[in-house]
């Protein structure tokens, strides 16, 4: 099983964001600092989870996923698979058809102090972009 840690954060709301996303696989750590460029931090969660699907199907194809994130917008709308945000529904959509791509896909709320790794990842996927 492949554990996926996710985070976004956004210099202003909407602002500069960034997509932070940790991995343990196989005894093996993997880090993750994406430039999303201009969206709100919300969006930016959503676009770390979807990033992180990304990375997973390149480099963990038919792997069970477990992933973790902070956000409880992102947990509770791709559990229940239901959002009524119109910005949401196309990433949603996108969270959907990718999670197909693997036998199993988990996705649990943690508190932040769970989630340094991703953070720290987010932040510094902002701060590329400022400089």
């Amino acid at each position: 099983m492949i554990e996926v840690y996710t985070d976004g954060a956004a210099n202003g709301n909407p602002g500069i964001s960034g997509a932070g996303i940790y991995i343990k696989a196989n005894k093996k750590e993997e880090k993750h600092a994406i430039p999303l460029g201009s969206c709100s931090n919300h969006e930016a969660e959503f676009h770390a989870v979807i990033k992180a699907l990304e990375i997973c199907k390149e480099k963990f194809p038919n792997e069970i996923l477990s992933f973790r994130s902070d956000s409880k917008i992102v947990v509770d709308t791709i559990e229940k698979d239901f959002t009524k945000n119109k910005t949401f529904q196309p990433l949603l959509e996108t969270i959907n058809t990718a999670k197909k791509d693997f036998p199993y896909f988990f996705i649990k709320w943690i508190p932040n102090q769970e989630n340094k790794h991703a953070d720290i990842l987010a932040k510094e996927a902002i701060q590329t972009q400022l400089h």
